[in-house]
């Protein structure tokens, strides 16, 4: 399997509201609104997260991730002095549970290691990703009602180990 990441581009907006989209179906599809609004209400929180990405990490790095030649998700990193954040990593339902998530958050976990930083992220407290990420040796450093913060350092994790 082979998972590369390319920048977003201006062809890539379908995309990118496609994955934000399968991300969301399940809990909006609980409002029983009629699908033009779910499309609506859907598009204005996608702009709003782009916005708000850009807005706070005017430099993060945002990529769509490929499988296999196929694109698959997308992925915001901003990297800091300390610190590389993990923003947003979300896969179409076809791509998930292969270890494509597994696979970007290792590459990351090496960078960090590499460069001695911490690598942080905030995640839904409901989401399966939790279990990856506890998985992967993030530590839960707090958040609230809705988001978990968590975060990971090659120093912490040799402790565990040892």
């Amino acid at each position: 399997m082979a998972v590369i990441l390319r920048p977003v581009g201006a062809a890539d907006a379908d995309h990118l509201y496609r994955v934000f989209a399968s991300t969301r179906a399940a809990e909006l599809c609980l409002t029983g609104l009629p699908t033009a609004q779910l499309d609506a209400l859907l598009r204005l929180q996608f702009t709003a997260q782009d916005r708000q990405y850009r807005a706070a990490h005017p430099d993060a790095q945002h990529s769509v991730i490929t499988v296999d030649g196929e694109d698959a998700g997308q992925l915001w990193v901003a990297r800091e002095r300390d610190a590389i954040h993990l923003l947003d990593i979300a896969l179409l339902p076809e791509h998930q549970g292969g270890g494509v998530g597994s696979t970007l958050v290792r590459r990351l976990q090496e960078e960090a290691a590499t460069s001695a930083r911490w690598l942080r992220l905030h995640v839904a407290r409901t989401s399966p990703a939790v279990a990856l990420y506890l998985r992967l040796g993030f530590r839960s450093m707090g958040g609230d009602g809705v988001y978990r913060e968590m975060a990971w350092t090659a120093v912490t994790a040799a402790e565990a180990a040892g």
